[in-house]
């Protein structure tokens, strides 16, 4: 995906800053820890967050009571982050894309991006990220990938044959992976273009997670990812409706989202 469409898209998330925050997956505590145990950060650690969004992540890692300066270019999500960490003295919350950021010379111990580096373009974010830390600095990669077990009812399954009929032919439709094909992805940064020389090698970590919905509320998790929030309005609606139902006449009114969290970190190279 070009710079410009990849930002573009990955402003969709601005139109429901509130029900992002409210059904997206957070991270495990266990995650923070090996942050924290990997990089050795402390409270005199500076931290730069790169698309922050509503502030999920940022909250923990202000808990830690480092300084944390985070950057979300999408407004309402910035409006939500900075509501959601007001009580931490420890967050700066700024407004802009990390590539047009102006970082007026301050340098950081620590990147995070919490799903969100993808979002940057690659000719540029990797270079930045090298200048913007110390020279022992660390670039940390956190996710929660989709993925399924065997044998376990999974709503995409479930709903194959919707998708098709309000969308036909979509090649992003499909059922996520399997948990145990994920966790041999052990090696680089995932599915981000790599860094070169300027990190690594990289140190990968996961912490597998759970949530639970009703129908209406696996629609309104489906709302918030990119794949159906690109649907034009008149397919989306309908289509999260069907999903709503299916899931209250087929599985009970009960869906789960598994995901393998994951930590991906890589130390500054000279």
């Amino acid at each position: 995906m070009a710079g410009p469409d990849r930002r573009d898209l990955g402003r969709v998330f601005n139109e429901v800053p509130e029900l992002y925050d409210r059904v997206r997956p957070r991270y495990p505590d266990e995650l923070f820890a090996d942050l924290v145990t990997i990089t050795r950060m402390d409270e005199k650690a500076s931290v730069l967050e790169v698309g922050c969004g509503t502030g999920q992540a940022t909250r923990s890692l202000a808990a830690l009571g480092c300084s944390v300066t985070a950057v979300e270019p999408g407004a309402g999500m910035v409006a939500l982050a900075r509501q959601r960490t007001a009580n931490f003295r420890n967050v700066d919350v700024e407004t802009s894309t990390f590539e047009d950021w102006d970082d007026r010379g301050r340098r950081f111990d620590v990147l995070v991006a919490a799903s969100a580096w993808h979002w940057v373009d690659p000719s540029i974010g990797w270079q930045r990220a090298h200048d913007v830390l110390y020279t022992e600095g660390w670039v940390a990669l956190l996710g929660n990938v989709v993925v399924r077990r065997p044998g376990e009812p999974e709503v995409y399954a479930e709903t194959a044959d919707l998708h098709e009929r309000f969308f036909p032919e979509n090649p992003d439709w499909g059922h996520p992976p399997l948990e145990d094909d994920v966790r041999t992805t052990d090696e680089g940064w995932g599915l981000v273009d790599d860094p070169g020389g300027l990190f690594g090698p990289t140190i990968v970590r996961w912490y597998p997670t759970v949530q639970w919905f009703n129908g209406d509320g696996f629609a309104d998790l489906l709302r918030t990812t990119s794949l159906y929030r690109r649907l034009d309005h008149d397919v989306r609606g309908p289509l999260l409706d069907a999903i709503a139902e299916r899931i209250r006449t087929r599985m009970d009114d009960r869906a789960s989202r598994r995901y393998l969290s994951v930590l991906r970190l890589g130390q500054r190279a000279e």
